[in-house]
């Protein structure tokens, strides 16, 4: 059973540091974390109408956090990026964040 493209990019990664990587054509998204590259890349290439050249994921480990008497972790998640082939065109979304 294939995932759909929305099911495996989850949301746009917006940070002072995944926005310097724009200029290099480089993205950041949150993604499921059963998703392998291979489905990233087709799931970017097919959301946003872009070519990739290569993806790189992060396994990023929950936080300790303590509230009162109450202690636990954050939810641990995986992060993509996803650099784009030179001649591909920008993702648009991120043009307007800079």
């Amino acid at each position: 059973m294939s995932k759909l493209a929305q099911d495996i990019i989850l949301r746009p990664i917006i940070t002072e540091a995944s926005m310097d990587g724009t200029a290099f054509k480089k993205y950041t998204f949150k993604v499921d974390k059963n998703a392998n590259k291979i489905e990233i890349a087709k799931a970017v290439e097919e959301l946003f109408g872009v070519e990739v050249l290569k993806v790189n994921t992060i396994n990023v480990l929950g936080k300790f956090r303590r509230h009162d008497k109450h202690t636990g972790y954050t939810p641990a998640w995986k992060k993509a990026i996803v650099t784009l082939t030179e001649n591909s065109k920008t993702i648009e979304f991120f043009d307007g964040m800079i």
